[in-house]
């Protein structure tokens, strides 16, 4: 696991794709083991290790997370991300060109939670339909590839995804949102490349970045991450 920050209060890591962030069906081991296990062996720990789920990313998704070792960190950091208190930027490699090749997407969305997955909406048709935007940008493109810098407002389940799939550029990798490339290793070409809250002891600001992991077709891309 790659540590990028941690301190009493909370730890940030590069989390790989291809890694479900918690238990599921499958059995695999989790991000959350893998940063227990950390903990525990560098801290030497006796029992369990207290580790706060703060907010997730999709299994097949990478980039920067944030987990408590607190409870009173949790709590705070929770609240951050409800108040939309939190700055999120990833990136998005897809192979179709956005048009625009910028701008803001505003969807009404539902989410089938047997299918696990989500169906956009231009307008509220159903009650538990929830509001979800983001701003894109197109800032990188080598041959039939594109880089896409997103900045979602709302933390809503597949949104990035599902949105960008609906603007016509779904996600290299992402069968279940459109793309016709077949995924590698698990993963999907959507990276949490920064992120931006509020300590929650120290109050002070703190932002995190991480690139890709070394992988072929991100490389291409590398003057560009």
């Amino acid at each position: 696991m790659n540590i990028l920050y941690e301190d009493n209060h909370i730890i940030v890591v590069n989390k790989p794709a291809g890694m479900p962030v918690q238990g599921d069906s499958s059995e695999d081991r989790t991000v959350m083991d893998e940063v227990k296990a950390y903990i525990k062996k560098k801290y030497n720990k006796p029992g369990d290790v207290y580790l706060g789920l703060v907010h997730r990313l999709d299994r097949p998704v990478s980039g920067v997370m944030v987990f408590a070792r607190t409870s009173k960190a949790l709590s705070r950091l929770n609240k951050q991300f409800a108040d939309r208190e939190v700055d999120k930027m990833y990136y998005a490699l897809v192979t179709d060109r956005p048009e625009p090749i910028e701008g803001t997407l505003v969807h009404w969305l539902l989410k089938d939670n047997k299918k696990n997955k989500v169906t956009l909406f231009a307008k509220q048709k159903y009650n538990n339909a929830k509001r979800c935007e983001l701003d894109y940008e197109l800032i990188g493109e080598l041959g039939d590839h594109f880089l896409i810098k997103v900045n979602p407002k709302t933390g809503r389940p597949h949104q990035i995804r599902a949105q960008l799939a609906r603007l016509g550029s779904p996600i290299r990798g992402d069968l279940k949102y459109g793309s016709i490339l077949n995924p590698r290793k698990g993963m999907i070409y959507l990276h949490a490349r920064k992120l931006t809250f509020t300590h929650p002891v120290k109050k002070e600001p703190m932002t995190f970045e991480a690139k890709p992991r070394n992988e072929q077709v991100w490389n291409m891309f590398k003057d560009f991450l």
